[in-house]
């Protein structure tokens, strides 16, 4: 394990512009259930994942721990649950009724780029742009240049599909596929392209094949995608044409090193870095850019739009996602974030759905809770959004929230808290008010019935029809209410009740719900439980009694990140870079406990020294001074000289730039 760990490493340092880049660990995460992770060959925020699907598969095609593949696909979603999204155009380069292994000791992936041999010595690199798979093969002198394409490969039941040959060198079709658990569909338009001559062989094997003679002993493909038509698909590898392999790569490798440049660390361990340049990494992977070269995109009413003034984006997975990736984003990509956003109110404008719509771009999930994202983004600075785009939509989504279970009422609370403050930020007086007033009921009713009184059944996951949680889990769902829980409760107590919480292990850090409550210390008085919670739950071993669906029927205790392909705690949904920009913002120092509103909570960072270039030109810089030992509490933080009181900062003075100081 370590040896490929340090391949990748070298690899690393030897590339021309490896500086932040060293530290990704691609196969972190990447060993069954631990994460449900990737290597594969993509850029920031690209439609293209290109990679090797394991046999059998796990939820983003591959297992580090399997070497038997099933071939090489071009897409997938990071980290999620049901039977994941993608592994479309899978390509063998040998035989169906042969096995392909992997050779584990050739395996290399950094940001960009994957490369491998089988063990039957054929070679394969793969790269990518945003909406083009390039993938070359090498064989050995003993076997002939032939490819099997499964146009029908897929992670959620079988594609349908259609291609036909154009040339010599290329086919075009498309596949028409489900999304992640089957909630969806979307249809991708492909333009095939070898750089040899092939021969179409339909009738020899369950699949057909390319066969390129056995004098070819090297053949690139290249598969560029599109959501609108063949045509656009075209389009899209013409612009790429005369760009070699190793130009495609470079260039790919320079959109990661240039991302991730925008936030250098000093101090911590070298472990500490890899985990979390990886998540920095994790957490640009998706939405993804659909938008045409002639800057077209698909609706989800099937119609076609033009965008005037920003770029479309899809593939959500925004259940999980707007507790932190968003917020990241908004930090990190206010640009990029902006024309995000406006996509969501798009979304609304042509039929949004909670989940897939029939006529999707990518393998989007779910896309619950857009409208804490978009208020998120306001409050943050992103101002110039026209709510007026996706109103009557989000008015829609308001009146078919969910309201069975005491989870869905928490978090159908949370919505209408954010609805209202988006219908008084556009005039909307009375809408303001009644969702103001639909929301404090519903959580003054649900909180006060189902998790104020605790008693035994509260350690009981899914106990009252909740889903993946427990009582416990579930209490502090609703961080923008704290102020009426303390009033209901008792600072102290709930304090009490907090810590009670934390010391019998019932946090559950490999899910989603309660991911946010180690910050709710702080806005309990004592901040110093959140500094040392947070940090223990990024560097130290700990107890985890809950999975995602069920109590452990032994604790697991080790640590919940660590930089190794089992990367994460057993069970543990990376989520679509959920828990990546989770680690991000607690190694950062702060943290957006309350989606939705401009301030973030302050804890101790994890690095001695960190500088983070700002989009608008500005630089932060935050420093750790007098700290001598890990959890050491902090004692005070000051801001350009001035005093930080009640460990709470605003994100739209932070953008300001200066520097952020920890005192200890």
């Amino acid at each position: 394990m370590k040896k490929f760990i340090c391949l990748a490493m070298l690899f690393c340092v030897l590339a021309t512009f490896a500086q932040n880049t060293k530290y990704v660990n691609l196969f972190m995460g990447s060993s069954g259930d631990n994460g449900q992770l990737a290597p594969g060959a993509t850029v920031p925020f690209g439609v293209v994942c290109v990679c090797p699907d394991s046999d059998p598969r796990t939820h983003a095609g591959y297992n580090y721990e399997v070497t038997k593949v099933t071939g090489i696909s071009i897409n997938r979603l990071s980290g999620v649950g049901c039977s994941g999204g993608g592994g479309n155009m899978r390509i063998r380069p040998v035989h169906p009724s042969e096995e392909l292994h992997i050779d584990k000791q050739t395996e290399e992936a950094v940001p960009g780029y994957y490369a491998t041999s089988f063990t039957n010595g054929i070679k394969t690199e793969l790269t990518a742009t945003n909406l083009m798979a390039v993938e070359r093969y090498i064989y050995p002198d003993n076997l002939p240049a032939s490819l099997w394409i499964d146009f029908s490969s897929c992670f959620e039941r079988k594609a349908t599909y259609e291609y036909h040959q154009v040339s010599e060198t290329c086919l075009e079709g498309f596949i028409h596929a489900k999304t992640v658990c089957s909630r969806g569909e979307y249809k991708l338009y492909f333009s095939m392209h070898t750089d040899k001559p092939f021969q179409l062989k339909e009738k020899e094997s369950e699949l057909p094949c390319l066969d390129f003679g056995n004098k070819t002993k090297e053949v690139e493909v290249r598969i560029a995608l599109s959501a609108l038509g063949e045509n656009e698909a075209r389009q899209e590898y013409a612009q790429w044409k005369n760009k070699s392999f190793a130009q495609l790569k470079k260039a790919a490798y320079k959109e990661w090193e240039d991302k991730l440049a925008s936030i250098n660390v000093k101090g911590g361990t070298e472990d500490d870095k890899f985990i979390f340049y990886t998540s920095l990494y994790r957490a640009c992977l998706s939405p993804v850019d659909v938008t045409s070269t002639d800057g077209r995109y698909l609706g989800t009413d099937g119609k076609i739009y033009q965008a005037d003034g920003f770029r479309y984006y899809s593939n959500w997975s925004l259940w999980d996602t707007f507790r932190t990736k968003f917020p990241l984003l908004v930090l990190l990509e206010p640009a990029k974030m902006r024309d995000m956003a406006t996509s969501l109110l798009h979304l609304y404008r042509t039929g949004k759905k909670d989940w897939a719509t029939p006529y999707e771009s990518t393998t989007t999930v779910r896309t619950e809770h857009a409208v804490i994202l978009l208020l998120d983004a306001y409050r943050k600075g992103i101002t110039d959004l026209d709510f007026s785009i996706g109103y009557n939509g989000m008015k829609e989504e308001m009146e078919r929230l969910l309201m069975l279970s005491p989870d869905q009422k928490m978090e159908s609370a949370c919505d209408l808290w954010a609805m209202a403050q988006i219908s008084d930020i556009i005039g909307k007086t009375e809408d303001a008010k009644a969702y103001q007033e639909r929301s404090e009921r519903l959580f003054e009713e649900t909180w006060k019935k189902e998790f104020m009184n605790v008693d035994a059944s509260f350690e009981i996951m899914k106990n009252n029809g909740l889903y993946q949680g427990t009582r416990w889990q579930y209490r502090w769902a609703a961080p923008q209410f704290l102020d009426k829980m303390i009033a209901w409760v008792g600072k102290d107590t709930l304090c009490a009740q907090l810590s009670y919480f934390f010391d019998h292990h019932l946090y559950n850090q490999g899910n989603e719900p309660d991911i946010h409550v180690p910050y709710i210390f702080n806005r309990l008085g004592a901040p110093e439980k959140t500094q040392k919670l947070v940090r223990s739950l990024m560097t130290e071993p700990m107890i985890h009694k809950y999975g995602g669906n069920a109590e452990f029927k032994t604790p697991y205790f080790g640590k919940a990140f660590k930089n190794h392909p089992v990367g994460y705690s057993p069970e543990m949904d990376e989520d679509d870079g959920t828990m990546s920009a989770w680690y991000v913002f607690g190694a950062l120092g702060f943290y957006p406990m309350v989606v939705g509103d401009e301030y973030y909570e302050l804890t101790s960072p994890l690095f001695d020294s960190i500088t983070l270039q700002l989009e608008n030109g500005n630089k932060l810089s935050i420093q750790v001074q007098g700290r001598k030992q890990k959890n050491m509490p902090i004692q005070s933080v000051s801001f350009n000289g001035r005093e930080v009181k009640d460990y709470r900062i605003s994100h739209n003075e932070l953008i300001k730039g200066g520097k952020l100081v920890f005192n200890y």
